[in-house]
């Protein structure tokens, strides 16, 4: 999908603009604060499109992370190191489409009746609707799961925001993560089952990284990552129980990714929620910009 193809639809309050591209599964692909990127937009919309390298805020979907399953060699996958399926269908497979597009809000829907590639991997028939809006220097998402088939639907969705604050470099930021359960990770980077008590310590970014998975995140929990001028808040508003924290040493990113479920949840079961036939599952999170 060439991404001079791809329609881009703008949304913006006073303070705030978003892009978002609906038939790349409503990726947001830009948010600018008085004019500055806030994202990382890593190897740009094409190589996202092309091979599902993530980029900007991506909906993971229909797992988030990593997943050690049975799946076919299928090209709807995007593979890690390890050859496991990570991060979902690729997403030119998520078309979403618009059901509303206004100045300050633009709503999407996908189903797999229109668009059934996604079966092939995850055989559950489903609908997702995407709101994403913004508001003063708010930018929300809600994402909202419906179970459309007979059976019910596991719920594994999640979001990847690459938050790059504008000014200086990761030295510079500093960064608050209320988590309290940490989830032990294999060599492959995927879960155990065993939990652990965790913390960690505010303040700057600097040489310390991150690949973790936590638990036991709650409503309103808010992560942050400072520059000295603007603060990017991540807030966990509704349904998502379970985060990863990303900031690796070559990058000057931090990511603090709203994740339903922790990874291989499809395989374990481990923190697994469904969508019982005809329910639908809603989760919403908010990134909000405030400056000195």
């Amino acid at each position: 999908m060439a991404e001079q193809a791809l329609t881009h639809h703008e949304i913006r309050s006073d303070r705030l603009a978003a892009t978002v591209v609906p038939a790349l599964a409503m990726v947001c692909c830009s948010l600018r604060h008085d004019g500055d990127e806030l994202l990382d937009l890593r190897s740009g919309l094409g190589a996202y499109a092309a091979r599902g390298a993530t980029m900007g805020i991506p909906l993971l979907h229909p797992w988030a992370n990593r997943l050690d399953a049975p799946l076919p060699d299928s090209p709807i996958l995007h593979r890690d190191g390890n050859g496991l399926a990570i991060h979902g269908v690729l997403p030119a497979v998520l078309p979403f489409r618009i059901v509303e597009a206004a100045a300050h809000r633009i709503a999407g829907e996908f189903s797999t009746d229109r668009d059934p590639a996604v079966l092939a991997v995850f055989p559950h028939p489903h609908r997702l609707e995407v709101e994403i809006a913004v508001a003063g220097e708010t930018l929300s998402v809600r994402t909202a799961l419906t179970a459309t088939g007979e059976q019910p639907v596991p719920v594994a969705f999640g979001y990847h925001p690459y938050l790059h604050p504008p000014r200086g470099d990761r030295d510079g930021w500093t960064i608050q993560a209320p988590v309290r359960t940490g989830l032990e990770l294999d060599a492959r980077m995927l879960p155990t089952g065993r939990r652990f008590p965790a913390a960690i310590e505010p303040g700057p970014l600097a040489g310390r990284t991150f690949d973790d998975g936590f638990a036991d995140v709650h409503d309103g929990d808010t992560f942050t990552v400072s520059d000295g001028d603007r603060t990017i808040a991540v807030e966990l508003r509704q349904g998502y129980p379970f985060t990863q924290i990303y900031a690796p040493a070559d990058a000057a990113v931090v990511c603090f990714e709203p994740m339903t479920a922790p990874a291989n949840a499809l395989a374990s079961g481990d923190g697994l929620g469904h969508a019982a036939p005809g329910e639908t599952v809603t989760a919403w999170f908010a990134v909000t910009v405030s400056r000195r």
